[in-house]
């Protein structure tokens, strides 16, 4: 069947946002609109919806319709073929037989990666929008360990929102990242965020998660701005 790009959903970008390039790993992105979602969207995409998602709201529609056209873009930049990642059982994404890849999106943007899985065992990917100070601080002791909350100790009120989203925004990625391979769900007082720059963070876990995974196992990941979110990304090399 013939797709038609939705009108709800803009051409895609495919700006590589990182200031590292990751060898093998192709992303797209693309910016959409509830608001011009039209109800044949999802056939005329020949993108299948997946009961829950055909229940939910337009916002929700909108997102996982942009966030696997992005997924198909990058797929058929990366292997020729116009694979659809399935809805999982558990909500992650099913990726086809020898790809790996991870599905972000937030306030009207999608983004999508895949590589061979013979060159990166997991990538997660996560776009937030900023949160404010205000907001930030409420949630802290959710998101962050003790160790996590003490750094944030002389960091003005911005600095603390920044390192706040950047912690939430990478915990997710690195849950994406190691999910599909451990097969076991953790959350974000299972891993701390030792250090992080402008462009790079560095993770540890906190509980043990596989034989391979244990305690004290340490992960790098990137972040940046992109299009007024912050985007991190966790990689797991073969």
């Amino acid at each position: 069947m013939t797709s038609i790009h939705p009108a709800c959903c803009s051409p895609f970008d495919a700006t590589w946002p990182f200031p590292e390039a990751l060898s093998g790993v192709v992303m797209r992105s693309c910016r959409f609109d509830p608001a011009l979602l039209a109800a044949d969207d999802f056939p005329r995409s020949a993108i299948a919806a997946p009961a829950n998602i055909q229940r939910s709201v337009a916002k929700r529609q909108t997102e996982f319709l942009a966030g696997r056209l992005c997924a198909r873009a990058a797929l058929v930049a990366l292997t020729g073929r116009a694979d659809v990642p399935a809805l999982g059982e558990d909500r992650a994404p099913v990726w086809p037989v020898g790809i790996t890849g991870s599905i972000s999106h937030s306030h009207g943007l999608a983004t999508a990666l895949v590589a061979n899985a013979n060159q990166w065992r997991g990538l997660g990917l996560d776009l937030e929008e900023p949160m404010s100070a205000e907001r930030a601080l409420r949630l802290a002791e959710e998101i962050l360990t003790p160790a996590e909350l003490q750094r944030l100790d002389g960091l003005t009120p911005d600095q603390q929102a920044r390192r706040i989203t950047l912690t939430f925004s990478i915990k997710e990625s690195l849950f994406k990242a190691l999910y599909p391979i451990v097969q076991k769900r953790f959350y974000f007082h299972d891993a701390e965020l030792l250090d992080c720059d402008d462009a790079r963070a560095r993770l540890r876990l906190l509980i043990d998660l596989s034989a391979e995974w244990k305690t004290g196992s340490e992960l790098e990941g990137w972040h940046c701005d992109f299009q007024g979110r912050l985007l991190s990304l966790v990689a797991v090399a073969a």
